[in-house]
């Protein structure tokens, strides 16, 4: 359960669910009236009586009945048929949070039809849905770039042994788009079509001439305030996210610096892993070897893995116990 998208995993089946973490909330009776997809496409066209946002903050819960209104209707999704029925439920946690944060979310999905609830952290799960063997006696470092966090860790023995967690990720490099475009362009745009351009034409590095891709936006000129059409390139955003991909790589030499030299001589070996949506972000890959050295690799189907990290969990309790945090 992501700052940004929700995604289940239900064993047998896969993912079955993948949809924004996203509530459309009516301020007059203080009504859900959207959840998901259906929330999204409301963004910046709803009346001021309804409001459109995230229960989630950097990972963690903001607007606990909210949260938890979200959980019930993904619990019942995903159970379909067999809704009367209390499933054992695995939830994905930011290696940073606390343990009132994780408790927190253990209550909510206990209110939304869990039977029993465990948690684990997410650099864990998005390591084993990356395919890492995490109870090896081996170091294994992970980048999850997500919605709102982007968390790094070196993994051994099941176990989490040197992270950092930064409130770098998704949305601030949407909101870097929009003040890079606002500032150069004149030009004001909203959050899904800086999202759009950060999908389709963005960047870590910028590239030749040749190489280069454009995008048409439409916005609202800053000084007339008419609507205007400006082209966008794909070096506009490498440059607009420039300062937090920054962040992220000082991130990874903090974790690395803290990492045991044999673990580190592994992980020099076998090179990290770059997972969640922020992982689909066109040569971050490449940058981060400039700047580190270390070889780095995008995992297959990066948005997936920790979906993914939690039906292998949910299958072999007993092979990852070591990995899970439970609270009666």
């Amino acid at each position: 359960m992501g700052t940004a998208n929700t995604l289940v995993f239900v064993p047998e089946k896969g993912i079955v669910i993948q949809e924004p973490s996203m509530v459309a909330i009516s301020k007059l009776d203080n009504k859900v009236l959207a959840i998901g997809k259906e929330a999204k496409l409301m963004i910046g066209r709803t009346p001021a009586d309804i409001v459109v946002y995230r229960p989630l903050k950097d990972g963690v819960i903001a607007d606990y009945r909210v949260t938890q209104a979200i959980l019930k209707y993904f619990i019942n999704q995903a159970c379909g048929f067999w809704k009367f029925l209390k499933p054992d439920v695995i939830i994905s946690v930011p290696a940073g949070s606390t343990s009132t944060e994780r408790k927190a979310v253990v209550d909510a999905a206990r209110e939304a039809g869990a039977k029993n609830t465990f948690v684990v952290k997410e650099p864990v799960l998005a390591a084993l849905g990356a395919g890492v063997p995490i109870n090896s006696a081996s170091g294994n470092m992970i980048v999850n770039i997500g919605g709102g966090v982007a968390e790094v860790a070196v993994i051994s023995l099941g176990g989490v042994v040197s992270w950092a967690s930064i409130r770098v990720a998704g949305d601030r490099f949407d909101r870097a788009i929009i003040d890079y475009i606002k500032k150069k362009y004149s030009l004001t745009i909203g959050e899904r079509t800086a999202e759009d351009l950060k999908i389709n034409i963005g960047t870590a590095l910028p590239v030749p001439e040749k190489e280069k891709l454009s995008m048409q936006v439409r916005g609202q000129d800053t000084i007339e305030g008419l609507p205007e059409i400006k082209e966008i390139t794909s070096n506009d955003i490498a440059e607009a996210l420039q300062p937090h991909l920054k962040e992220i790589i000082q991130a990874i030499k903090s974790v690395l610096r803290e990492t045991p030299p044999e673990l580190a001589a592994d992980i020099i070996e076998r090179g990290m892993i770059l997972t969640g949506g922020g992982a689909l972000l066109r040569n971050l890959d490449d940058l981060i070897y400039k700047a580190i050295s270390v070889p780095t690799y995008v995992s297959d189907e990066p948005l997936l893995c920790v979906a993914r990290g939690t039906g292998i969990i949910l299958d072999n309790l007993d092979i990852y116990k070591r990995s899970v945090q439970s609270f009666r």
